[in-house]
């Protein structure tokens, strides 16, 4: 192992800092002291469904919140985890789309056919449109659905959708990354267009308006025209905080003592998004919903450590199978938990939303076939045993192989230089090429470089295809049992084997021409149609090509009207 320690920096000062002696049971910066259930009477049972509220923000790290110990200010998301329960032990997935077709889904990735990469905007992918969303099976148990924020799970379609995926209403983005106030977002030099959605109509008026803002005043208005008498399922999934850095000013005011720039305006959107959360809170409270309703909140992937996120002191980042990637922040608040203001280490996965809020509806899952998700309300409201023992992480057959694995190096039953990687029990094994590898201290050091944050890098790593981890006594994998415990290597490796056949074909079509902004009036959207044909899905050109240069040149002046006219009305609102 070759260690490459930080300018003016070494090994030692950091430990000394205490930053890798950090206990991970340590009361004081990951969990309450849990109080004694009885001590006060037990709720009782559901009288009627309870409203939820399923909060997910992007790219948060997993150090970048009050109650791991960091330098951010979220004071509303620690006191509503404080009083609820947090989730300590609770798994995402290392990027947007998975963890989004897992949490709508119920199911992993290899069995949607989503196991590569992210859907891109012009790709016509989306979800499997024979699975059964979460937000339909809770219409089929009489609740009003609403999705704000960002879907990121296609449209080449209009069938694909969140109106028609389940939603009763919708704003926000179809793609993976906007401007936090033009909502224009480019896939390559000169494939620009705007995306934010009312429905299924292009919301030009509210361009302008700060993302963070938007969504929760749309949250609020939403609870206003609504009856707390009938339940609701609002999913707010927050573009926060995902690169372009952008934040109101005020925010980034409070953080100026704060070194690094990055670090600075990513840290003022993170407490902008703590205060959009606690607007959502009181306007619960305010239209008579708090207390019958369940509040949960999910990080979708870790944090990216080259935009001022930080997942301290685990390993990796966002991207990879590190716990850095895949460990996510998680509670649940809720007046209805049996056993409030403690800390669970129930194994719990981001799958496992789909039937554990379905039965908290009053819902019918027997006739949904195929879940990898399990129902583990009783772990988090009462304090029972998990029943999950495994997660598996993904196996993505797409992905470049490692250099250094093979078949022999996987006694004979499974390529190790395929990227995969599995959880069983205290056990995690992966194999592959995980991911960026390091240990990366919080970016406080002014102006520093990305690379210049890295407290260690692994050179032994590039030759290796296999590695083994004992999570439980070690969660920031430090020490490699691989070549100790050949036995649970070879246990892991056929869990991956049984998973592996399991799976269907990976989905990942060619971009098509045809998706490109300027084809659609200027903004992202939905482009082709049932009667379209295969030849859109391959990726290819329409038959009718060679009209696309006449076609272009008329949807370009009509474009442009329309910038023109949102540019005049924005104007004289002012």
């Amino acid at each position: 192992m070759a260690v490459y320690a930080l300018t003016g920096f070494s090994l030692v000062s950091l430990l000394s800092f205490g930053y890798l002696s950090w206990d991970w049971m340590k009361p004081s910066l990951v969990a309450d002291v849990a109080t004694d259930p009885m001590e006060k009477p037990l709720p009782p049972t559901f009288t009627r469904p309870p409203h939820i509220i399923f909060i997910l923000t992007d790219d948060q790290g997993y150090h970048d919140i009050g109650y791991h110990g960091s330098d951010i200010q979220t004071p509303t998301l620690d006191r509503l985890a404080a009083e609820g329960v947090k989730l300590e032990n609770y798994y995402i997935q290392p990027i947007c789309t998975p963890s989004r077709s897992q949490l709508i889904t119920g199911r992993y990735q290899i069995h949607t056919g989503l196991q590569h990469s992210i859907i891109r905007p012009r790709q016509p992918n989306c979800l499997p449109l024979d699975q059964v969303t979460l937000p339909q099976k809770l219409q089929e148990a009489g609740y009003s659905t609403h999705m704000v924020g960002k879907w990121h799970l296609g449209f080449y379609k209009k069938e694909c959708l969140p109106t028609r995926r389940g939603f009763d209403t919708f704003l926000g983005s179809l793609t993976g990354n906007v401007d936090y106030y033009t909502y224009d977002n480019c896939d390559g030099p000169g494939v620009c267009g705007y995306d934010l959605h009312e429905g299924e109509d292009v919301a030009w008026d509210q361009s302008g308006k700060y993302s963070t803002f938007l969504y929760a005043q749309r949250v609020s208005k939403i609870l206003a025209s609504h009856s707390p008498r009938e339940p609701i399922f609002i999913y707010v999934a927050f573009q926060a905080v995902h690169t372009p850095l952008q934040s109101p000013k005020e925010y980034i005011y409070r953080y100026r003592s704060m070194g690094n720039v990055a670090r600075r305006k990513y840290a003022a959107m993170v407490t902008c998004m703590d205060e959009a959360v606690k607007n959502i809170t009181w306007a619960l409270k305010k239209y008579g919903y708090y207390d019958n309703s369940v509040i949960v909140f999910s990080t979708d992937n870790g944090g990216q450590t080259f935009s001022g996120g930080s997942n301290w002191p685990l390993r990796g980042r966002k991207g990879t199978y590190w716990e850095g990637g895949v460990r996510g922040i998680g509670f649940v608040h809720s007046p209805l938990i049996k056993r409030k203001r403690r800390t669970s280490w129930a194994l719990v996965h981001i799958t496992d939303w789909y039937p554990t809020l379905v039965s908290l509806a009053g819902g019918n899952l027997s006739n949904v076939q195929g879940l990898d998700g399990y129902d583990v309300w009783p772990a988090i409201s009462e304090g029972k045993e998990s029943p999950r023992t495994e997660i598996l992480h993904n196996i993505d057959p797409l992905y470049n192989h490692a250099k250094y694995g093979s078949l022999e190096d996987g006694f004979g039953i499974w390529n190790t230089a395929v990227q995969a990687s599995i959880r069983v029990g205290e056990w995690k094994l992966l194999t592959g090429d995980p991911g960026y590898s390091d240990w990366i201290p919080p970016q406080t050091l002014t102006n520093f470089p990305g690379s210049w944050w890295n407290l260690e890098r692994l050179t032994d790593g590039l030759r290796k295809s296999v590695w083994l981890f004992n999570i439980t006594s070690d969660p920031y994998e430090r020490y490699d049992l691989s070549e100790q415990r050949p036995d649970v290597v070879r246990a892991l490796l056929m869990r991956l084997v049984h998973y592996n056949r399991t799976a269907i074909p990976v989905r990942y079509p060619a971009e098509n021409p045809r998706a490109h902004p300027d084809f659609n009036g200027g903004a992202w959207g939905p482009w082709a149609s049932e009667d379209d044909g295969e030849e859109w899905e391959g990726g290819r050109e329409p038959l009718k090509s060679r009209n696309k240069k006449k076609k272009k040149c008329k949807i370009c002046k009509l474009r442009s009207f329309f910038r023109k006219l949102n540019t005049r009305l924005m104007s004289n609102r002012i």
